[in-house]
């Protein structure tokens, strides 16, 4: 090891979902998370995801966006709970944001 290399650790890496729904690694953290099978995505801090974490089984679909975009990109909708403005206007025009 290198003196000056000495306590110095890797970055973390993230795995992040892309606009195509697949998995790459980033060295910074997600802004959204979501669920695979439910096709939708939130805040990280939603009451309804946590709620749903700690129950169990639904953190092994989760997934993590950069931002909005791409989860929009990928085929999410948003979650009524945590983005209401967003759900309300997905839910007036499902196909501006390409899900059903």
């Amino acid at each position: 090891m290198n003196p000056g290399q000495a306590g110095r650790q890797d970055p973390p890496t993230y795995t992040l979902c892309g606009p195509d729904g697949k998995p790459y690694p980033s060295s910074t953290p997600g802004t959204l998370g979501g669920h695979r099978r439910g096709r939708l995505y939130g805040r990280l801090d939603c009451p309804s995801a946590l709620r749903a974490v700690a129950r169990g089984p639904y953190a092994t679909h989760r997934v993590f966006f950069p931002d909005e975009a791409t989860a929009i990109a990928a085929g999410h909708r948003p979650c009524a709970v945590c983005l209401p403005a967003q759900y309300a206007r997905w839910k007036a025009d499902p196909e501006s944001t390409g899900t059903p």
